[in-house]
């Protein structure tokens, strides 16, 4: 038998899509192995999600309390309840926070760790995580031959699927313990109105906006989609918009439902960031841009007639 813990992450008290998607994710593999999910929260408003993960899954909610992020007090926290709980599997978000406490855990768990996964699945009672490799043109499947087997999971790549568990309920007293890392302040500031590696959609523009002047017509059809705006090393090299955009080998690696590229012509180190999309969209003069090679729809014109008339058709059947 193999208990599956999970981490949850929330925002402003409110549980992120990731954690249900590990918790599901948690769920095929305990299902698998004969286990128990068991969900962790660390949060000091965690009482009032529990019932979000029961629904896809947790047979037991650990809710720790926690005023702020700190990747010291996290570590020692899941850690501790990784032991208490018998979890030999331990499923973590691929975001800033938890690329940050996750190879603690690991160290302190002496466990190995595979990061960035995209796929998760059961063979020979070892679970393998699949992962991309050489900048995204190849997928890797790995195992772990550690007791403990750690996992961080890229959001937006796993399913989230209703299946509930037992859901029961208990409160950790586990703290932070002895840290050597506090915080001091959090500038918040250069983020954007969705986060581009938890958004469905993506919106991004490259070299082919002609301007900084010119993203208020991406904004406006993400704006409209609920989506988030992203862009191309060019566009942020050339002081256009903020590196927090950039999508990339240098920037960020997204996996959103629907990628809508504007304008970007598709470099490697692009692709590398955006290649695991489950619909790519390119808007592009030239016909024989590379994004074109990767693309689910096409769309060879001038994105400043494709991208106004989009956002006017979406607004009229969006409301």
């Amino acid at each position: 038998m193999s208990n599956v813990l999970i981490v949850g992450e929330t925002k402003n008290g409110e549980l992120k899509k990731i954690s249900k998607e590990l918790s599901t994710a948690g769920r095929k593999i305990a299902d698998a192995l004969g286990g128990k999910v068991i969900a962790l929260v660390i949060d000091d408003k965690s009482d009032a999600i529990s019932g979000e993960l029961k629904a896809v899954g947790a047979d037991v909610i650990v809710n720790a309390k926690a005023s702020e992020f700190n990747p010291e007090g996290f570590a020692n926290i899941v850690s501790a309840v990784a032991k208490a709980k018998s979890a030999t599997i331990i499923l973590m978000p691929h975001t800033p926070q938890g690329k940050d406490y996750s190879p603690r855990v690991a160290i302190k768990c002496n466990a190995g760790i595979i990061a960035d996964t995209v796929g998760l699945s059961v063979d020979g009672g070892k679970v393998v995580g699949k992962k991309p490799i050489y900048s995204g043109k190849a997928y890797g499947n790995f195992k772990l031959t550690s007791d403990v087997q750690i996992f961080t999971v890229r959001p937006n790549s796993q399913e989230v699927i209703e299946k509930a568990g037992e859901g029961v309920v208990e409160a950790s007293s586990e703290g932070f313990g002895d840290v050597k890392v506090k915080t001091i302040s959090t500038d918040a500031s250069g983020g954007s109105k969705v986060q581009l590696t938890e958004a469905s959609i993506i919106v991004s523009g490259g070299r082919g906006i002609k301007g900084p002047e010119n993203w208020p017509i991406l904004q406006d059809l993400a704006d409209t989609l609920g989506a988030a705006l992203g862009a191309s090393r060019a566009t942020v090299d050339a002081g256009w918009i903020p590196h927090s955009h950039q999508v990339g080998q240098t920037g960020k690696t997204v996996s959103p439902n629907c990628y809508i590229a504007c304008g970007i012509s598709g470099a490697i180190q692009h692709l590398a960031g955006m290649g695991s999309s489950k619909y790519i969209v390119a808007i592009n003069k030239d016909g024989d841009a590379p994004i074109f090679k990767v693309a689910t729809y096409g769309v060879v014109a001038d994105l400043f007639e494709v991208v106004p008339a989009l956002t006017a058709e979406f607004k009229k059947v969006l409301g």
